[in-house]
């Protein structure tokens, strides 16, 4: 592969996906808001630009200046944040990959969009209503733009070290939690399958379902 845009690189699952895929020897471009993370980025090997997702020129330069086999998203904010990139940040790296001619993209959403949505309790639909309203515009601005896509929807996500025990589903009534390493390691997996070409699928730890639903496994 000659390169990986990442967005949302400097916390969570995208740091993550940055240190699986910079391992593998691959070249990992990683979209910063700020400087803050840098360093760290850098030292793990990747190529660091600077630039705000809501700013759609900005992405689209920095999407254009070079050589890219896919686009990797894994934006999002709270509900308690101003101006989210959840949809709009989403939006415009989207636009800019098609427009750059790169035909691969994964994005990193959530369980409780779309019909997923009748697998979290109304409590939890009601408060994350608003980001996940703008999760599922960003799904389906993804799905009709022509790309090779891929969504991942993670259930409640951890920060422990990862568990190994992530499965994928297309099955959209499965809700749980799930560490966001191992959302990473599920992210790196799809990026090399033609299996999860134009998928949607839900993203849990089997050892932290909700309830004891009966699923079908998603083999990549």
């Amino acid at each position: 592969m000659t390169g990986i845009f990442l967005a949302g690189a400097s916390r969570g699952v995208g740091r993550e996906i940055a240190k699986i895929l910079t391992a593998q020897g691959l070249k990992v471009v990683a979209l910063l808001q700020s400087e803050d993370a840098r360093a760290e980025l850098e030292a793990l090997g990747a190529t660091v630009v600077i630039g705000d997702a809501l700013d759609g020129t900005t992405i689209e330069s920095l999407v254009l200046a070079q050589p890219l086999d896919a686009v990797i998203s894994t934006l999002g904010g709270k509900p308690t944040d101003g101006d989210r990139p959840d949809f709009k940040g989403n939006r415009n790296l989207i636009d800019a990959t098609v427009k750059a001619g790169v035909k691969r993209f994964i994005l990193v959403s959530s369980i409780g969009t779309g019909e997923s949505a009748a697998a979290l309790p109304p409590q939890a639909l009601e408060t994350l209503g608003p980001v996940l309203a703008e999760k599922e515009q960003a799904e389906n601005h993804l799905t009709a733009s022509g790309l090779i896509y891929t969504i991942i929807r993670p259930g409640g996500l951890k920060s422990e070290p990862p568990r190994g025990n992530a499965v994928l589903t297309e099955n959209p009534n499965i809700a749980g939690s799930i560490h966001r390493a191992d959302v990473a390691a599920l992210v790196c997996c799809c990026l090399a399958s033609e299996r999860s070409h134009n998928k949607i699928l839900s993203a849990v730890d089997r050892t932290m379902l909700f309830g004891q639903p009966t699923f079908e496994d998603f083999t990549v």
